[in-house]
C-alpha cells in the first residue's frame, strides 16, 4: 500500500505521483495501465543491478513481455548523439505504439527516457520510477524532457507527461551524500518559492534531520512535489508562472557547462545558482541580511554555496541559456521568500557583481 498520493493535473488529463515503502505494489501499479503490449525499463546498469533482484521478485510471471536498455548516466552521456543506439534497441525488441518505457534512475535517466518515449513513433506512454531525492522532487513530476547537445543542456526537449510516478523510498538509503545534496538543494528552491510552512520547516531541520525512515523527509518530500504540481497545474509548458522553477538555474546551467558536467551535479550547481539569484534579487527587495539567513541555512545541510571559476567565464555560459531573449538574459528572483518574479531582465554587469559579491559568503 501506498504512504500517499498526489495528483498532478495538465491539458490533457491527470497522473498520481504515489510514494511507497519499496517496490511492494509495483505490479499492481502496472496492471493499472491497460492497452500494453510490452514494458522496456530504459536503466543504468549499476542502478539496474541494485534493484533488479527487488523488482523481478515484484513481477514474476507478470503476463506482458519486460525488457531492458541500459545507458550510461551522467550528464555527458544524456547527449543526442546517444539516442540512436537506444532507439534501434526498441526496434529490435518490437517496440509499438501500445509499448510503455519504464525509466528507472535519477533525472538524467529520467529526461532521457521520457524524451525517447516523447519522440520514438511521435510519442509512446512512460514511467518514472525516481530512485535519487532530486528526481522524487524535480525532474520526474511536470512532463519536461529533454537531451544536450554540444553547446548546452536541455537545449533539445519536450513535454511530455509520464503515465505515472511510482517512488520506492527504500532506493534513497542507497544514496550517497552527494546525491542527498542534490535534492536537499532543490526541496529548499521549492521552499524559498512557496514560502510558509515549507519555507518555515525546512529552516528548522538540518542535514542529520534528514532519514530515510522519518516522517520529516516524507513530508518535506511530499510538500515539494505538492508545490511543483501545483505550478504545473497552472502553466504546463512553461509559458508564464512556471517559469519560476529556474529560480537558480540560469547561474547553475552556466557552471555544470564550464566545468563540462565533471565538477558538480546538477543540484549542487543550483545551490551555487540560488545565492547568484538572491543577491540579485537585492535590487527589486530581497536584502542581503536574507541573503546570510539562507547562506546559513546551506552550511546546515552542507550545501556550496560558492565557485571558484572565473566570473566572466560563467557569464559566457550564460549566453546559451534557453531563458535569453536577444541580448537580454532573464532571471528569476525574488521579492521576497515566497514572492517569486519570472523574466526579470538582467545585465552582464549586474551579473558580474552579483558573482563577485558571492565571493565574500
Amino acid at each position: 500500500m501506498f504512504f500517499s498520493e498526489i495528483k498532478v493535473s495538465y491539458s490533457n488529463g491527470e497522473y498520481p505521483v504515489r510514494m511507497y515503502k519499496d517496490f511492494h505494489g509495483l505490479r499492481l501499479e502496472l496492471e493499472k495501465i491497460s492497452n500494453v503490449s510490452r514494458f522496456i525499463i530504459i536503466s543504468e546498469r549499476s542502478i539496474s543491478q541494485t534493484y533488479n533482484k527487488y523488482i523481478e521478485s515484484e513481477l514474476k510471471g507478470y503476463s506482458v513481455p519486460i525488457d531492458q536498455i541500459f545507458i550510461k548516466g551522467g550528464e555527458k552521456n544524456k547527449h543526442i548523439s546517444r539516442m540512436k543506439r537506444v532507439f534501434n534497441e526498441l526496434i529490435d525488441l518490437g517496440a509499438d505504439r501500445k509499448s510503455v518505457i519504464i525509466a528507472l534512475g535519477g533525472g538524467v535517466v529520467g529526461d532521457y527516457s521520457g524524451f525517447i518515449a516523447a519522440t520514438y513513433q511521435r510519442g509512446i506512454r512512460f514511467i518514472q520510477i525516481p530512485t535519487t531525492l532530486l528526481s522524487c522532487v524535480d525532474s520526474s513530476v511536470g512532463g519536461k524532457v529533454a537531451v544536450n547537445v554540444d553547446k548546452g543542456k536541455n537545449m533539445v526537449g519536450a513535454f511530455h507527461q509520464p503515465e505515472l510516478v511510482y517512488i520506492p523510498m527504500f532506493a534513497l538509503s542507497t544514496l550517497p551524500e552527494r546525491e542527498w545534496s542534490c535534492g536537499l538543494a532543490e526541496m529548499l528552491k521549492h521552499s524559498l518559492l512557496a514560502g510558509g510552512e515549507m519555507w518555515q520547516d525546512f529552516k528548522s531541520h538540518e542535514r542529520k534531520d534528514i532519514k530515510v525512515d522519518s516522517e520529516i523527509l516524507r513530508k518535506m518530500i511530499l510538500d515539494s512535489i505538492r508545490f511543483k504540481a501545483s505550478v504545473v497545474a497552472q502553466d504546463e509548458k512553461e509559458g508564464g508562472i512556471r517559469q519560476i522553477l529556474n529560480l537558480g538555474h540560469t547561474t547553475a546551467h552556466a557552471i555544470e557547462s564550464l566545468t563540462r558536467y565533471k565538477k558538480y551535479s546538477h543540484g549542487e550547481a543550483v545551490a551555487i545558482g540560488l545565492i547568484t539569484a538572491l543577491i540579485l534579487s537585492n535590487k527589486i527587495g530581497f536584502s542581503i541580511d536574507k541573503v546570510e539567513t539562507v547562506t546559513r541555512i546551506m552550511e546546515k545541510y552542507n550545501l556550496p554555496i560558492n565557485d571558484n571559476s572565473k566570473p566572466s567565464d560563467i557569464i559566457k555560459h550564460m549566453q546559451h541559456d534557453k531563458k535569453k531573449v536577444g541580448n537580454d538574459l532573464k532571471f528569476v528572483l525574488l521579492e521576497d521568500v515566497g514572492k517569486p518574479k519570472f523574466a526579470v531582465t538582467v545585465s552582464s554587469k549586474e551579473i558580474l557583481s552579483a558573482l563577485k559579491e558571492q565571493r565574500k559568503f
